[in-house]
């Protein structure tokens, strides 16, 4: 069985399996979710708990033998294995294997894994978890549907807000939905059940908002100028440097150079953004990326110093001319 994080924690289950995988690109859904699933254990009784995080030099016998053993007290267990890089190497792969084909009576196992990508997921031994466990997903929340997110960590909290002030907190609180749970608690804790007004909001709510390079890169598939501008603003503002942003705006130059048959150079897109990209390709003639191939150009000697115009302005031109959208304002061509 395959759940969101919020699907877990919207409908918690009233009994347990006996094996359970967590993961995903959203810190705060995976946390959520284990933190949910050990509450739920201890209230139906799995008093016992083993914690193992497999780290370098990790003795992975060690989990064959929890598995074997009879609980110290006759008791319901919770065994916890912890796999921070997501790579347990070829002796822990076996060892996972062989733990999902004799899971442990009277225990629930709690399988913790950061984002994985495509590759990882079709190792054998995560194909074993996906076989044997309840996987729940962690998946990140985009601006589109931030709001809905929003709206129902409000009702949580027996609070609503209108589509004004969902959108006024998604603004303040996009990529960073950890924040977004304090700012929306915070709110719990101000205001009587009912719905928050726009003014309420906008007087309670820090600027909780984390700017980063993923996020920019979303508003350019979107083809979003106005979000563009803004998390190049935002960029700016918390120190980003300049070549970082314009190495990762030209990596996606060259796949897309590569999918219109301009160069052969350059890497193949991942299999999980190959329908993203080709889709921002068809926006483009060889031609409209030749020339922004130039602008490039033109941008990494600004950044030298050799070309006196603004960077941060040309960064949102190029940007614009990736996502194939106009700019939000009217500025000089350099």
């Amino acid at each position: 069985m395959r759940l969101t994080a919020e699907q877990f924690l919207d409908r918690p289950p009233k009994s347990l399996q006996p094996l359970y995988v967590v993961y995903g690109a959203d810190p705060l859904g995976t946390l959520e979710a284990s933190d949910s699933l050990r509450e739920l254990a201890k209230q139906l009784g799995y008093v016992e708990r083993e914690v193992f995080t497999a780290e370098s030099g990790f003795d992975w016998s060690r989990l064959a033998s929890a598995g074997s053993a009879l609980s110290l007290f006759a008791t319901q267990r919770l065994i916890e294995l912890r796999v921070p890089t997501g790579k347990p190497g070829k002796e822990g792969s076996a060892a996972i294997e062989h733990y999902c084909k004799r899971l442990p009576d009277d225990t629930v196992t709690l399988v913790s894994l950061p984002d994985m990508d495509w590759q990882g997921k079709q190792t054998r031994w995560f194909v074993a978890l996906e076989a044997a466990a309840t996987v729940i997903e962690a998946q990140p929340v985009d601006r589109e549907n931030l709001p809905r997110w929003l709206a129902g960590r409000l009702k949580r909290v027996n609070l609503s807000a209108s589509s004004e002030a969902l959108d006024f907190l998604a603004d303040r609180v996009e990529g960073n939905l950890l924040a977004a749970k304090q700012e929306i608690e915070k709110l719990a804790l101000l205001c009587p059940p009912g719905e928050v007004s726009l003014g309420v909001m906008e007087n309670s709510l820090a600027n909780v908002s984390r700017y980063s390079i993923a996020t920019l890169m979303a508003a350019i598939h979107a083809g979003d100028a106005a979000r563009i501008a803004k998390m190049l603003d935002g960029l700016k503002a918390e120190g980003e440097p300049p070549p970082l942003i314009l190495w990762m705006l030209a990596s996606e130059l060259r796949l897309l150079l590569r999918i219109l048959g301009v160069t052969k150079a350059g890497r193949q897109p991942f299999l999980s953004k190959a329908r993203e990209v080709e889709k921002l390709a068809r926006k483009h003639t060889a031609g409209s990326l030749v020339r922004l191939n130039l602008q490039a150009a033109r941008i990494d000697r600004m950044i030298k110093g050799v070309n006196p115009n603004d960077v941060w302005d040309a960064l949102l031109q190029f940007s614009c001319g990736l996502a194939g959208a106009r700019l939000p304002i009217q500025m000089p061509q350099n």
